[in-house]
């Protein structure tokens, strides 16, 4: 049986303190749906994952640095939570570049629970409607974002959720996103066709 994702391939954005069931319950959600995944990082090599932010977990092996990466390769970008991966990733020029050429794009996006602070840094979400893990919500309306308290939030192609407890409909709501293909390009509050 054919997978909704077959012939996709989605690139998924971490470091170390990436949290860990943000990486691989997203991963599977769209590898079982026929899609291939590629992790990338600050830099080649092994990171460390965790649970619940400060517990050590798994280290996971990126399949390329980011400064390797091209947007145009990948149908779909995930990015995973966890504070401090989330911190590391958007001080990263480098990553602020690739997540705004996929934004460019118009290259769906699934972003969860920390993940946005790469996307307030890269002003990608001033005009769009999100949800993210409390702490951030006050970032995201400064950087010209709406924020709402849901389970999962979709506008133009970006897709949104507050932590793991939000997985199920998370997974769901990227694979029919992803799925859809790139979606027209959001700027500033407008769609541009």
């Amino acid at each position: 049986m054919a997978g909704k994702l077959d012939g996709k391939r989605i690139a998924i954005l971490a470091t170390d303190g990436v949290e860990q069931v943000e990486l691989t319950r997203p991963r599977e959600a769209v590898e079982q749906e026929g899609a291939r995944t590629e992790i990338i990082s600050l830099s080649e090599g092994e990171f460390q994952a965790m649970n619940n932010d400060i517990e050590p977990a798994d280290t996971f092996t990126a399949d390329k640095a980011v400064q390797q990466a091209s947007a145009a390769d990948y149908d779909g970008l995930i990015l995973p939570g966890g504070t401090v991966n989330a911190d590391r990733l958007r001080m990263d020029p480098d990553v602020v570049a690739f997540v705004q050429e996929i934004f460019r794009a118009g290259t769906p996006v699934g972003v969860i629970c920390h993940g946005p602070w790469t996307l307030v840094e890269a002003d990608l979400v001033r005009g769009r409607t999100l949800t993210s893990y409390p702490s951030l919500r006050t970032d995201i309306r400064n950087a010209g974002g709406t924020v709402v308290d849901e389970e999962v939030v979709t506008d133009h192609g970006l897709v949104s959720s507050r932590n793991p407890d939000d997985l199920p409909a998370f997974c769901a709501k990227i694979v029919e996103e992803f799925a859809e293909g790139a979606h027209a390009v959001h700027h500033q509050g407008a769609t541009v066709a």
